[in-house]
């Protein structure tokens, strides 16, 4: 059986133009810049450098897989899933698809924000090359899955952000095509949404349609993908399981020292370091059976203390977020004591509160109410528990028993009655 999808050799290459002076040029010195060339024969001007978005990538995917493509951003996954989609021609290689293609790129891809809501269905349709009785046979389930049955004929420029993904993806995945492109667009919607969208994925999975999928939900990206593409600078990373690919993925690019420091993103207010120790030891390999210390340091102006806001988010192998904490003892602190320079906040994890495995410690800094100033893809430190005495070694259920992110140690009773 032939590939749906077929990749060789695949490169994409970008100028990047880069202006030569701090200020705009005028027509004069561009007549003065071309008697120059002239003069010294060259006449194309260096004002930019090249940029490959992709470089060298190949791979099939059969008809029926769904295949997650992961990789931090400027990866080069979009840029691949727009070559796809023939919205931008490669620079070099061969693409063959072996069907109807229907893309969801980004919210509300293809439509026109002047039509309603029923007439860009038909027009979504009438793209793909189905005849309009197809289109009108899907119409009623497309509107019921997106829940927009009340705003059909409403201009779609008047939906909010989730309405307009909804109806997109509805649209998307109703119609038939042999392929379907998704980008991370399921954020947009509510976790109910999210939920049905990947329910209405792994059906289709199973009608032997072919679906190509990005998001940074590790997941979701685990739960759904039999088959994982790792970009890394516009490479394909190989990995000989999915489970590798997404353990490779989260240590591409990420500091494993037990600290990291930050440049500044904020005038009055930036996060300069985050350090992890053990027993006073600085380390990203920690004992589950010990407390785990983190340390922040942040620098800020003249902030009131009880505007600050400072907390992680812990975050499992597979992306998904399961802790949260915050400082928020402030009962002491007058709402009249404001501090400057360098501040550090310490918090401490109990012992015998994680399982073994990989983690990403996300961080959160910000002004009450105001705005927050630190970018979890960026301001994070991942770290490593290992379970050599915790719970469950202790009594005897091995290492990883159940593979759940925490294993706490509760205190237990038991009586005879």
């Amino acid at each position: 059986m032939k590939p749906a999808i077929s990749v060789r050799n695949l490169s994409k290459r970008y100028h990047l133009a880069h202006q030569s002076t701090g200020r705009y040029r005028t027509l004069r010195d561009e007549i003065v810049d071309l008697g120059k060339r002239f003069a010294s024969g060259k006449w194309k001007r260096e004002t930019g450098e090249e940029f490959w978005a992709l470089r060298d990538i190949s791979f099939d995917i059969q008809p029926g897989e769904i295949v997650g493509v992961i990789g931090r951003n400027g990866a080069g996954k979009s840029t691949l899933l727009k070559i796809l989609s023939r919205i931008t021609p490669p620079t070099s290689g061969d693409v063959y698809m072996r069907g109807r293609v229907g893309s969801l790129l980004e919210v509300g891809t293809g439509f026109h924000p002047e039509l309603t809501g029923r007439e860009n269905i038909f027009l979504s349709g009438a793209i793909l090359g189905m005849k309009k009785r197809e289109v009108a046979a899907k119409f009623d389930e497309i509107a019921a899955f997106a829940e927009v049955e009340r705003f059909l004929d409403t201009p779609v420029k008047r939906y909010s952000s989730g309405m307009y993904v909804r109806l997109a993806f509805a649209v998307a995945a109703h119609l038939e095509t042999e392929i379907l492109l998704v980008d991370e667009v399921l954020a947009v919607g509510d976790a109910k949404f999210q939920e049905k969208c990947v329910g209405k994925l792994e059906q289709i999975s199973s009608t032997r349609r072919t679906v190509l999928f990005i998001s940074h939900n590790m997941g979701l990206i685990n739960r759904l993908c039999e088959r994982i593409i790792l970009l890394k600078a516009g490479s394909a990373i190989p990995s000989d399981s999915k489970e590798q690919a997404i353990a490779r993925y989260l240590e591409t690019d990420i500091d494993h020292s037990g600290t990291a420091s930050f440049l500044p993103t904020h005038e009055s207010l930036n996060l300069k370091s985050i350090q992890l120790s053990q027993q006073g030891i600085i380390t990203s390999r920690v004992k589950s059976s010990l407390p785990i210390d983190i340390e922040f340091v942040v620098n800020c102006g003249q902030v009131y203390f009880t505007n600050l806001i400072c907390g992680f988010t812990l975050v499992d192998e597979f992306g998904s977020r399961f802790l949260s904490t915050y400082f928020n003892d402030l009962n002491e602190i007058s709402s009249k004591d404001n501090l400057s320079g360098d501040l550090r906040l310490h918090c401490q994890i109990p012992a015998n509160s994680l399982n073994e495995g990989r983690f990403i410690l996300e961080i959160d800094l910000g002004l009450a109410n105001i705005q927050k100033v630190t970018n979890s893809d960026v301001h994070s430190l991942v770290f490593f528990v290992e379970n050599t005495d915790g719970v469950a070694t202790h009594i005897g259920l091995g290492k990883g028993w159940r593979n759940t992110p925490m294993l706490p140690y509760y205190r237990w009773n038991i009586e005879s009655r």
